[in-house]
């Protein structure tokens, strides 16, 4: 199989840029569909970030976070060699090896008396504001925190989201001595989070979409489909940059879209069917509720003629079960709902033809 190289995301490339270029002062959500290439265009723009930058990514995804234990071992980077020194000295130390690591580092003496502790958040965000002091004098920390919804739920003397919100307000607002980003594929989280009144007028919104037509094009010529290869990744996917990435590994590339729209055709039917005959709930802020089959398909039949949809058409719960089975995305900024890609709206079509 072969690799296939970042393509150019040159507007969204600069947005960032002109952030990192100002003093930090909001916290900026990165949000878009599942699978438009926002971690590649981070993790991208990370190794071509200039050396008077310290970025420090977290991608919470990359494992199960039950209690705080789980969520400390995916923060921090925990240097076992290390058992001596307090945090300026390690953070001198530790700038000679800074380059885009996975977590914030921390020497194991340091980790462990934060679990001696009582309040183990106090002491880890004193710990990494700490740090961040002192990696500023020479370069500008970036922390950056992939997936953040994985510990919506997670209460540890409340919500540990409030606290990391709470956090990341005091390092870009009040002390402007961190950039912040925020990834999330989540569009439920991103509406949380855009209504969220602690938050207001302390961050920003950065939408990674999947390609226009035009970068399509461009993906697909270097890529070397044929205009009708071409034709049917633009019908198929749109520009969804991972369906045409996983396109372009294939020589068959007509029959790998017919097939790969017949089995997400067949997921949303299952998905429906399982609805109708054994019904289904969803918890919406700790309360269950139950989903409606019929709801659920006047939902998707708003999209037989329409691309795209108010956000007031659909009633909650079938809003929130949608998008949690990855049918559909909210744009609570455009106050806006649209299927999740150019595959799942075909497929929503098809499905609602029978229904």
């Amino acid at each position: 199989m072969k690799r296939i190289a970042f393509h150019n995301r040159e507007k969204e490339t600069k947005k960032i840029m002109d952030i990192l270029d100002s003093e930090p002062s909001l916290i900026t959500f990165v949000y878009g569909p599942i699978n438009s290439g926002k971690t590649t265009l981070i993790s991208h723009l990370i190794e071509e970030l200039p050396e008077e930058y310290a970025p420090f990514y977290v991608n919470l995804r990359a494992r199960f976070i039950a209690d705080y234990e789980d969520f400390l071992n995916v923060l921090f980077e925990i240097d076992e060699e290390d058992k001596g020194g307090n945090v300026v000295e390690y953070a001198k130390s530790a700038l000679k090896d800074v380059g885009a690591v996975s977590g914030i580092p921390i020497p194991v003496n340091l980790f462990e008396k934060i679990f001696e502790k009582k309040d183990k958040s106090k002491d880890m965000f004193r710990y990494i504001e700490q740090f961040f002091v002192e990696i500023s004098k020479t370069r500008t920390p970036i922390l950056i925190i992939d997936e953040l919804q994985v510990i919506g739920d997670l209460k540890i003397d409340g919500f540990l989201i409030y606290k990391l919100f709470n956090f990341f307000i005091r390092l870009t607002k009040e002390t402007h001595l961190a950039h912040v980003f925020v990834i999330t594929s989540d569009s439920l989280f991103i509406e949380q989070v855009y209504s969220e009144a602690m938050l207001e007028g302390r961050c920003r919104y950065l939408m990674v979409d999947d390609f226009d037509e035009a970068t399509t094009a461009a993906f697909l010529e270097e890529h070397g489909f044929t205009d009708d290869e071409k034709s049917v990744a633009w019908d198929y996917f749109g520009g969804k940059p991972a369906y045409l990435i996983e396109l372009a590994n294939y020589k068959k590339k007509v029959a790998k879209a017919e097939e790969l729209l017949v089995l997400r055709i067949g997921e949303i039917e299952t998905i429906l069917k399982r609805i109708n005959e054994l019904g289904g709930d969803i918890i919406i802020e700790n309360i269950k509720y139950s989903v409606s089959y019929e709801k659920l398909v006047g939902a998707l039949k708003k999209f037989v003629d329409r691309e795209t949809i108010d956000m007031n058409e659909v009633d909650e719960i079938s809003k929130a079960f949608l998008v949690k089975k990855n049918m559909l995305f909210v744009d609570p900024l455009k106050k806006m709902i649209k299927p999740q890609s150019r595959l799942n709206l075909l497929a929503i079509r098809e499905v609602m033809r029978d229904a």
